[in-house]
């Protein structure tokens, strides 16, 4: 199955010059769900990547985690922005374009040296994604590596990471 097909482009949106990738088409397609969903778990276990936890990024990594999870017989965590977590939490802040954002998740969410894998949508930049590795090895989690269903490669955001293995289903 083409997975671009099912991916909307939206040009000059947020910003004039910018297209984005609109995946809203690809999550209203069964097929193309089942099978984003599917390709993931292969390229996951061709990897060796077995963990114990999923870890999806607000907001996205929330719709391609949990099923990812269910899968891999994984349990999963989502990492949020700040003050929507009731528990208390570990957070880290990290550089945007523009000035600062913040991620956590909560102290008791996993036990030291469990193995995660980190699920979202699209690597960009890798900033969001670094940022998540860095809080997760600060609560003394082991980081097996990375699945995304976007790649844009021209931003070169797989070089900000750590040396594990990387998954994207669609390069750009």
């Amino acid at each position: 199955m083409n997975l671009k097909s099912l991916i909307r482009d939206i040009p000059d949106f947020p910003k004039p010059g910018i297209i984005f990738r609109d995946i809203t088409t690809l999550l209203n397609n069964a097929e193309g769900f089942r099978y984003t969903i599917d390709s993931l778990v292969e390229k996951c276990q061709e990897a060796g990547l077995y963990p114990d936890y999923i870890v999806g990024m607000e907001s996205r990594g929330f719709i391609f985690g949990p099923p990812l999870a269910y899968q891999l017989e994984a349990g999963f965590i989502p990492v949020r922005k700040p003050g929507k977590l009731p528990a208390a939490v570990h957070s880290v802040k990290y550089q945007l374009e523009y000035g600062t954002d913040t991620l956590e998740i909560h102290q008791d969410a996993l036990r030291f040296g469990a193995k995660v894998l980190i699920v979202d949508d699209l690597i960009a930049t890798g900033g969001t994604a670094k940022a998540t590795a860095d809080l997760l090895q600060a609560t003394g989690s082991e980081v097996l590596g990375f699945a995304f269903v976007i790649e844009l490669t021209a931003l070169g955001g797989r070089h900000l990471l750590p040396d594990t293995p990387i998954i994207s289903l669609v390069q750009y």
